[in-house]
């Protein structure tokens, strides 16, 4: 009988555990899709950024995250830079090794050097509403997943230093409150937007055998400076021509 009930409780759902944190920073760049070689950014952090925030403090296995809202906590503020970047990239397994094999080669960065100009945000702050999701595979209770993010989030303790988009942009984050302390939110803000729309906004990607992704998409707008993130994202067919929204083959993949 006792071990029948364990199955039971493994197999019955397990409720959404919800969580909490702000995060600040001098600087951010929430990439829009439209651009190829230029940086413009979104006027607020993406659900894909966040998610990905939250996986530098607390990562594990067992669970996943889904973002529910994300609060603009400093009004929106933009700055430009110019940057020298390369123009080409090392982008599958099979380019490395064939370098790797030819002793004699020789990148000449100097002559592979171009400028790109990154509109980015500065000053920013945000409070990430989320949720902790157990995966099928996790038996026993979600709450102490939850207890260990916390607990990571009060000592400010991660596996790689956060950033905002870039990874020069480094994020800062703490318990609901922290932002204030530390002094990155202004105490004199001009009221924001009843409705901002911001177009279409990468919700999640979607990982398919042979190495390959499908990314989904929303609708995103800010409301009086918050961003909803809805449970499922726009159909296929509503995010034609969007990069992306075909499968393609990863970087291994194509090795």
């Amino acid at each position: 009988m006792p071990a029948q009930n364990t199955q039971q409780r493994a197999k019955s759902p397990t409720r959404p555990l919800p969580i909490e944190v702000e995060v600040w920073g001098p600087l951010a760049c929430f990439t829009r899709p439209e651009l190829k070689v230029e940086r413009l950014s979104y006027q607020t952090m993406t659900p894909s950024a966040a998610r990905g925030l939250l996986e530098t403090i607390f990562w594990k296995p067992e669970i996943t995250y889904t973002i529910a809202r994300i609060e603009t906590l400093n009004p929106v503020e933009w700055i430009s830079i110019r940057r020298n970047e390369v123009n080409n990239s090392i982008v599958t397994k099979r380019t490395v090794d064939s370098l790797r094999a030819n002793a004699g080669y020789r990148y000449d960065v100097a002559g592979d050097r171009g400028q790109r100009v990154t509109v980015a945000l500065r000053d920013v702050a945000y409070r990430i509403h989320a949720a902790i999701h157990l995966r099928p595979h996790t038996g026993g209770h979600g709450a102490k997943y939850r207890d260990q993010f916390d607990r990571r989030v009060k000592r400010g303790a991660c596996y790689a230093q956060p950033h905002f988009g870039c990874r020069e942009f480094a994020a800062f984050f703490g318990p609901r409150g922290s932002a204030q302390e530390a002094g990155a939110i202004a105490l004199e803000q001009p009221p924001f937007r009843p409705v901002e729309e911001l177009g279409l906004m990468l919700h999640d990607i979607e990982y398919l055998p042979g190495g390959k992704e499908r990314y989904h998409w929303f609708r995103a707008r800010l409301e009086d400076g918050v961003l909803h993130v809805p449970a499922r994202p726009l159909p296929s067919s509503q995010t034609t021509g969007m990069p992306g929204a075909e499968s393609r083959a990863t970087a291994e993949g194509t090795a």
